[in-house]
């Protein structure tokens, strides 16, 4: 096999400030038909490929989405309240190295249609994303970031810390209650 080398070109770069939280190893089985019919209807025929799918689907929140009053310390009490996006889908792949092609059947009449794999593969990062949501994963990353984001704080200092998230509570504090008189 050759591969001729071509030039690489940079359309985008993005600055990400993502925490992830979870990421789920999945594996699926992709099965792939498209029927065909030759001669006017007379002759019904298939082109089909089974696609063995392995990929990762993680999950996390986006820090880019904090917004000034999401985050509110109290230096001489040690207490911070910090209110975070909730959890997303971050990024869904299949990895090819663990990816494969099983099978591939083209009736004798049919047509071979060559996007049949790419159509597996899409499919199959659709359904490894459905996979991951069915199996919770938000619930995990957020508990995971949660889990994170207290241990920041507590090693930054602060004694008692709390993690939310948006639509978890209806509003924040204006600010943490103050300290009780002695």
């Amino acid at each position: 096999t050759g591969v001729r080398p071509s030039p690489s070109v940079i359309v985008a770069v993005r600055q990400l400030a993502r925490l992830e939280g979870a990421v789920f190893a999945i594996e699926r089985i992709i099965d792939v038909r498209e029927k065909q019919s030759r001669f006017f209807d007379l002759l019904k025929t298939e082109d089909a490929l089974l696609l063995v799918a392995a990929g990762e689907v993680t999950a996390g929140v986006d820090l880019g989405e904090l917004r000034p009053d999401d985050v509110l310390v109290d230096d001489e009490r040690r207490q911070a309240i910090v209110r975070l996006p909730r959890a997303v889908i971050l990024s869904r792949r299949i990895d090819n190295q663990r990816t494969y092609v099983h099978t591939r059947r083209t009736d004798a009449w049919a047509v071979r249609q060559e996007h049949l794999e790419t159509r597996a593969r899409q499919e199959a990062e659709r359904t490894l994303e459905e996979a991951a949501l069915g199996g919770g994963i938000l619930a995990q990353a957020e508990e995971s970031v949660a889990r994170t984001v207290d241990t920041l704080l507590r090693s930054l200092g602060y004694e008692r810390v709390e993690v939310r998230f948006r639509d978890a509570e209806p509003s924040m504090p204006e600010r943490p209650s103050p300290a009780p008189r002695r």
